[in-house]
C-alpha cells in the first residue's frame, strides 16, 4: 500500500478515540495504570502528530481542521479536545506517581523467566528505560501543547488546571533524565574473558586474530576512550574509568533496562530536587542491552529539538541534564556505528542475525537494533553513498527474513519475531524475586521507522525508490495485521492475521506497536515535507527547454503585434508568461516540474505558429 501519512494518521486517530472514549470521557480500561510504559504510549498516540504535525494541532480550537475534528469526534468537537486532553494527562501524572517522586513502572510489560513464578509487586513497579525514554518525548509535547493552549482558553478554572499540569509533568520531566542518566553504563571487558571473546569474534569474524582485533579497536575508539574517561559529567564509577585508561581492554557502552545498580544520584538544586523527590536505588546490572540503548538514542533528540528550543520548554537546570545526554547520545552512537561497520570489507552488521556479547543472544532483532543506531549516526554525520547503500541492503535483508517480504515455512522460527517476540532476560532483576525478562514484539514497525527515516537520508534517486518500495511492503504488512473485530478495532496487533500458524495473540492491545505505526506515520510525514530528490541529469534538460522556451516566447513577442488585453491571445500570452515564471521558480528544486512546465510553454508556442501557418523549422 502507498505511505499516505495523513489519512493512515487519521485512521488510527479514529481508532483510538473510539477505543478510548466513552461518551466523550476517557475510559483506560481494565489494563490502565498498571505500565506507565502502555499509557504513556497509548497518550503519545494521539499528542505525538498533534505537536509535530501542523495540520493535526491540537492546542488551538479555532485552527482544528475538519477531517482531525470528524476523526475524534469521540473525543469531542474542537474546543472540548484540548480541554479533555488536560484532563486526561493529569490523570496520567497523578497515577504514574507515588508519594514522594514520579513513577516509571514497567508494569504488566514485565514477565517473570519462569512463568511458573509471580513477579512481586515491587518488581513490576521497576523503572524502565522505555518509561524514562517515553516520558521525555510525552513531557516534552504536554509542555508545548499547554503553552500554546494556555494562551487560546479565558476558563479560570482551566488555566489553573493547565499550570498545575505543567508543574506536574515539568517534575516528570526532570525525574525521567535523572533516570535515563543513572541507566547509561560503560562495560569494560578483558579480551580474555568469556565476553571479551565474544566482541572479538563478532568484530574479528574468524578472520582477524585476538591481537589483530585488540590493535584495530585500540585504534579505533582511542579518542572515544578519552572522551569517555574525561568527561566528568558522565559520572561513571572510578573503577571504570581507571579500567577504561587500560587500552588492552574493550569496552561496550550504552543502557541497560534500568537505573543501574550502585549508579550514584544526580545533584539537583534544591527546589527542583524536591519537585523530583527521592532517587530510587538501582537494580539492573551494568550492562548495555541493545534494545534499551536504541529507545533512549530514540527520546534524547527530542530534548534539542527546533520545537522544544522555540517554545523554551526546558528551564536552566534541565539544559545541563539535557547537556549530559546529548554526550552520551552522541558517545553511544559513534561507538554503535564504529561497531558496526568494523571491518570495512565485510561489516560485522552484514552478517545476519547479530550475536549480542554478554549473554550470547542471537536474533535478527539484534541486527535491526544495531542498524537503527547506525541510521541515527547516518543522520548526524550526513552519510556517504557507499555507507546508504549497503544499510539500505541490510534492510531489505532483514525484511526478507522476517518473513515480511518472503513467504514463510513450515514451522518457520521467524515468525518467533513477531509472535511471542524476543525475550531479553533482565540481569539484576532476580534479586529482588523472580527473574524477569522484556518481550519486544516490534519487529515489523521498527523496520518501517528506520526504512523511512533512511528514505528521508537519501539524495540517491535508486537508494530512495529500494528505500520506498520496502516501506510500502512493510506497512502493506502491519496494515494487515490491525485488530478486524471486537476491541480495538483498527489498532494493534492482530499478528495472527499475517501468520495463521502463529499462536492467537492473548491480552490487552499492543499500544507499542500502535504507538510505533503512529512514529512512522510523522516521520513519513516529514519525509514528504522535503523538497524532492534533485537529479542532474533532469535538471540538464529542464534548463535547456526553459532557455529553448523563454527564446522561442521573445522572439514570438518580436515577430508579432501586440494582441489586445482582454483577447484569447492575450489571455495565452499571459498564460505563458505565467508558466515560464514559475519554471524559473522551480528549475533548481524541482527541475522535472519545471521541465514539463517549458514544455507545455513550448507546444503553446508551436499551437500558435500553426494556427498562423508559420510552423517552427518549416
Amino acid at each position: 500500500m502507498q505511505i499516505k501519512p495523513r489519512q493512515n494518521l487519521l485512521e488510527v486517530w479514529q481508532a483510538v478515540a473510539r477505543h478510548s472514549f466513552d461518551d466523550g470521557e476517557w475510559d483506560w480500561g481494565e489494563w490502565g495504570g498498571r505500565s506507565s510504559v502502555a499509557d504513556a504510549e497509548r497518550l503519545l498516540c494521539l499528542l505525538y502528530p498533534a505537536t509535530e504535525i501542523e495540520p493535526f494541532r491540537l492546542d488551538d480550537p479555532d485552527t482544528t481542521e475538519l477531517d482531525v475534528e470528524r476523526a475524534l469526534r469521540h473525543a469531542g468537537d474542537s474546543s472540548e479536545i484540548p480541554t479533555n486532553l488536560v484532563e486526561i494527562l493529569a490523570d496520567f501524572m497523578g497515577k504514574h506517581r507515588g508519594e514522594e517522586s514520579p513513577t516509571f513502572a514497567g508494569g504488566y510489560y514485565f514477565a517473570a523467566e519462569d512463568p511458573k513464578h509471580e513477579l512481586s509487586e515491587e518488581q513490576r513497579e521497576l523503572g524502565v528505560v522505555d518509561s524514562y525514554s517515553m516520558s521525555i518525548t510525552l513531557c516534552l509535547a504536554t509542555l508545548g501543547f499547554l503553552k500554546v493552549y494556555r494562551g487560546k482558553t479565558q476558563r479560570a478554572s482551566t488555566l489553573a488546571r493547565i499550570d498545575q499540569l505543567r508543574e506536574e509533568t515539568s517534575a516528570r520531566l526532570t525525574a525521567a533524565m535523572v533516570s535515563l542518566l543513572r541507566s547509561f553504563t560503560v562495560n569494560v571487558v578483558d579480551i580474555a574473558s568469556d565476553q571479551g571473546q565474544a566482541l572479538a569474534r563478532l568484530l574479528g569474524r574468524g578472520r582477524l586474530s585476538d591481537r589483530q582485533v585488540l590493535q584495530r579497536f585500540q585504534d579505533r575508539f582511542k579518542s572515544l576512550r578519552a572522551l569517555i574517561t574525561e568527561s566528568v559529567t558522565l559520572g561513571l564509577d572510578t573503577d571504570v574509568t581507571d579500567q577504561l585508561r587500560n587500552e588492552n581492554r574493550l569496552f561496550e557502552c550504552g543502557w541497560a533496562w534500568s537505573l543501574v545498580k550502585g549508579a550514584p544520584e544526580v545533584e539537583l538544586e534544591p527546589k527542583t530536587a524536591e519537585d523530583v523527590g527521592k532517587q530510587p536505588q538501582g537494580v539492573a546490572r551494568a550492562v548495555p542491552y541493545l534494545y534499551f540503548t536504541v529507545v533512549a538514542l530514540d527520546g534524547i533528540p527530542d530534548l534539542s529539538s527546533e520545537r522544544t528550543l522555540v517554545l523554551g520548554l526546558l528551564n536552566a537546570e534541565q539544559q545541563k541534564l539535557a547537556d549530559a545526554l546529548r554526550l552520551r547520545w552522541e558517545i553511544t552512537q559513534q561507538y554503535w556505528s564504529a561497531i558496526a561497520r568494523f571491518d570495512g570489507g565485510t561489516w560485522p552488521l552484514e552478517e545476519i542475525p547479530w550475536r549480542t556479547t554478554l549473554q550470547q543472544l542471537e536474533s535478527e532483532y539484534f541486527s535491526l537494533s544495531v542498524a537503527s543506531i547506525l541510521v541515527h549516526d547516518l543522520v548526524r554525520r550526513r552519510a556517504t553513498d557507499d555507507d546508504l547503500t549497503r544499510t539500505v541492503a541490510v534492510m531489505e535483508r532483514l525484511a526478507e527474513r522476517g518473513r515480511i517480504t518472503s513467504s514463510t515455512t513450515r514451522d518457520d522460527p521467524a515468525i518467533g519475531l513477531h509472535n511471542p517476540g524476543v525475550t531479553l532476560p533482565l540481569l539484576g532483576s532476580e534479586e529482588l524475586g523472580p527473574a524477569m525478562k522484556w518481550t519486544m514484539g516490534d519487529f515489523s514497525a521498527q523496520l518501517l521507522k528506520r526504512t523511512i527515516q533512511l528514505c528521508a537520508l537519501s539524495r540517491n534517486i535508486g537508494s530512495q525508490d529500494r528505500l520506498l518500495r520496502l516501506a510500502e511492503d512493510i506497512l502493506d504488512h502491519l496494515w494487515q495485521r490491525r485488530v478486524s473485530e471486537g476491541e480495538g478495532v483498527g489498532l494493534w496487533d492482530n499478528v495472527h492475521a499475517v501468520y495463521p500458524e502463529s499462536p492467537v495473540r492473548q491480552g490487552p492491545l499492543s499500544w507499542s506497536i500502535t504507538e510505533r505505526v503512529t512514529e512512522c506515520m510523522v516521520a513519513a510525514h516529514a519525509l514528504y515535507a522535503q523538497d524532492p530528490i534533485r537529479s542532474t541529469d533532469v535538471s540538464g534538460l529542464a534548463q535547456a527547454t526553459l532557455s529553448e522556451a523563454a527564446h522561442l516566447f521573445g522572439k514570438e513577442q518580436m515577430q508579432q503585434p501586440a494582441p489586445a488585453p482582454k483577447s484569447p491571445q492575450g489571455e495565452e500570452i499571459k498564460g505563458i508568461e505565467a508558466d515560464l515564471r514559475r519554471a524559473r521558480l522551480l528549475v533548481d528544486k524541482q527541475p522535472g516540474t519545471a521541465h514539463a512546465l517549458a514544455l507545455g510553454v513550448l507546444i503553446r508556442l508551436d499551437t500558435l505558429a500553426r494556427a498562423r501557418g508559420t510552423g517552427r523549422g518549416v
